[in-house]
């Protein structure tokens, strides 16, 4: 991609956040890991996000895929399930039907060696790494260390959020990546996202008590037409800050949707004690190599 195709992407971005490109690329490191450039790199910090195509095979996909169907039937504990967050289209209560349905299984790095080589994948690490500005880097065990099953019928939406109303770190400096294990796109619920939102200054009185983005206020609904459909394949990866604003919609094909979702973050910027971010240990992730 060339930098003239970068500029021409900023129309859907506001313009108090539109950034020099050349500016950005020459504050990328000069050694960048296989696969990520530094236009990759520039567009991730404009954007918010950056999605990777074909980035695992599909054939370890299915692997993935495969454990997961066995460790929903019956479901394997720890599992967060639908009814329990009262999101839009989940069941009222456990007890009602679909009330068994999976939104998440948790812990996805301590239920098998597949998902921990792919959390710890040197292409993915570094990749973090260089989106995180460089240094050591820790794979977290909270939240977002889990399997994301999206089911027809009762998986419910997600509204449009920024991450860190789950984490409680240092700096709002995380990065996501959620891989795709099978097609996403608008009827099975894609992610959508709204490209610089991240870098924006957004004052509390845009969100709800549940620091959800409030699509009642005009200026928010401004910002939300600007948002882009994540559509991904098999084996595609997107990466994105946690305070990039997004939302899930629900799953209205015939066929349950899975994702791979690990959150990433720099050794110094640390959890804070005493909240849920800090309840498990944090993985230390392999040094770069210096060549």
């Amino acid at each position: 991609m060339t930098n003239d195709k970068l500029e021409s992407e900023n129309s859907s971005i506001p313009e108090d956040l539109q950034m020099s490109v050349e500016a950005i690329l020459n504050e990328c490191p000069s050694s960048l890991p296989k696969g990520l450039s530094k236009v990759d790199i520039a567009r991730f910090d404009r954007d918010g996000y950056l999605l990777v195509k074909n980035l695992y095979s599909p054939k370890l996909c299915d692997e993935m895929a495969s454990i997961i169907q066995t460790s929903l039937d019956p479901a394997i504990a720890p599992v967060e399930y639908e009814a329990e967050l009262h999101y839009p289209g989940s069941p009222p209560t456990r007890h009602s039907p679909g009330g068994d349905t999976s939104r998440r299984l948790l812990h996805a790095y301590a239920r098998d060696e597949v998902f921990r080589n792919w959390a710890t994948n040197s292409s993915v690490v570094e990749s973090v790494r260089s989106l995180l500005g460089g240094g050591d880097v820790q794979l977290s065990q909270n939240h977002h260390n889990c399997i994301m099953t999206k089911y027809p019928g009762y998986g419910s939406s997600t509204g449009w959020h920024q991450d860190m109303r789950y984490w409680s770190f240092d700096r709002p400096e995380l990065v996501t990546a959620w891989l795709a294990l099978g097609d996403e796109y608008r009827e099975n619920g894609c992610l959508t996202v709204v490209p610089g939102s991240h870098r924006m200054n957004l004052d509390r009185g845009r969100f709800d008590a549940a620091l959800f983005f409030r699509d009642d206020l005009e200026e928010n609904r401004d910002l939300i037409k600007t948002a882009k459909e994540m559509i991904m394949r098999k084996g595609d990866a997107l990466y994105f800050h946690c305070r990039l604003i997004h939302s899930a919609g629900r799953n209205y094909s015939n066929s349950i949707k899975y994702s791979v979702v690990f959150t990433y973050h720099s050794k110094e910027n640390r959890p804070i004690a005493e909240t849920r971010s800090a309840k498990h240990s944090e993985i230390d992730l392999p040094a770069k190599v210096v060549p």
